[in-house]
């Protein structure tokens, strides 16, 4: 989609968001000119009085029993942003889950209260469970995974592509370009969620970098073969990076090890140094989901191939789209004629 091109809605409303595979390219073309178009009213005090008119009659439940920095925030404040009252859960040990409640009788009865639940946990699956449970209820509410387990980050992928489209918009955008993800690639949810969207882009190639212990799972390998994408694994690090258009670095996932898994690896080898920039093409991407650790060094931060920082702050607006969508408001999102 270039610059001038008016990206159509999807045809199909949006009911929840669960995973990455849900999305097409009709769909991420139209979230990435919605998200523009809702950064622009962040100019003025009356674009966000209006932004904030939208749903101030909605009320979601932020339930994150997983640890969350950037995500918890990121949709606080699109709640915030669009006017929607944010109650919170941070800890299953402070609901009635201590007292022996299923964690499916706690999700339905905060749907008794709020409009929306937006969901973080180490719980592979329960977003799905849930979003099942709750559409054969007579009050039905929209589930977003904001995090399930080592499988989906799906809202993560989405402000990663949006970040890639706006990087990259000089250069024609997303098609055709090499992305090399690096580091834990069997664990990483979000390396998961961003490889299947990829695959709605034409001649993408991705280049996965990583230990041979931890290279993809075999569920995503088989559906980046049967969706045509060209990709490569490999145990390189400097060669790999070398070719690409953008470099998404992750951090080691120790909190899902199995015994002494991650110490038996040495992960030095696929640490973004200051010193390899000069091993990166001019116009690379940099980009990280954060947080990190070693894996990228804080003096990177300066060079203008760094994206981390604005793909941070990308995702409370990539989150507001997403909230207009599933309320069916985006079509509200106009600016006025001048």
């Amino acid at each position: 989609m270039d610059a001038f091109t008016i990206a159509e809605p999807p045809k199909k409303p949006l009911q929840h968001i669960l995973t990455s595979s849900q999305f097409d390219r009709q769909f991420l073309d139209y979230l990435c000119q919605l998200t523009n178009t809702i950064r622009r009213f962040d100019k003025s005090r009356e674009g966000l009085a209006y932004l904030g008119s939208l749903l101030s009659h909605k009320r979601a439940m932020l339930y994150f029993t997983q640890p969350s920095t950037r995500t918890f925030l990121s949709f606080h404040s699109a709640c915030h942003i669009l006017g929607v009252t944010a109650s919170e859960i941070r800890d299953a040990a402070t609901s009635s889950e201590r007292k022996g409640e299923s964690v499916e009788d706690s999700l339905r009865t905060f749907s008794s209260y709020v409009d929306l639940i937006i969901m973080r946990s180490p719980i592979p699956g329960l977003c799905d469970r849930t979003a099942q449970l709750l559409d054969a209820t007579p009050r039905p509410v929209p589930i977003i995974n904001a995090g399930s387990g080592p499988d989906e980050h799906p809202t993560q992928a989405l402000l990663d592509i949006y970040t890639l489209t706006r990087s990259l918009r000089t250069r024609g955008g997303i098609d055709g370009k090499t992305i090399c993800m690096v580091g834990d690639l069997k664990r990483g949810r979000t390396v998961r969620s961003l490889a299947r969207l990829l695959a709605n882009y034409d001649d993408v190639r991705i280049i996965f970098s990583s230990p041979p212990a931890f290279r993809i799972a075999d569920d995503l390998r088989a559906d980046l073969a049967a969706a045509g994408v060209a990709f490569e694994e490999t145990a390189e690090f400097l060669p790999a990076i070398a070719e690409a258009d953008a470099v998404y670095m992750t951090r080691i996932q120790d909190e899902y090890d199995v015994g002494s898994e991650s110490a038996a690896e040495d992960y030095s080898r696929y640490h973004l140094k200051a010193e390899h920039l000069s091993t990166l093409r001019d116009d690379c991407v940099i980009m990280h989901p954060l947080p990190r650790r070693d894996e990228l060094d804080p003096a990177i931060d300066q060079d203008p191939r760094a994206k981390y920082w604005r793909q941070e702050r990308n995702g409370m607006w990539v989150r507001a789209a997403v909230l207009t969508m599933l309320f069916r408001i985006d079509d509200r999102i106009q600016l006025p004629e001048l």
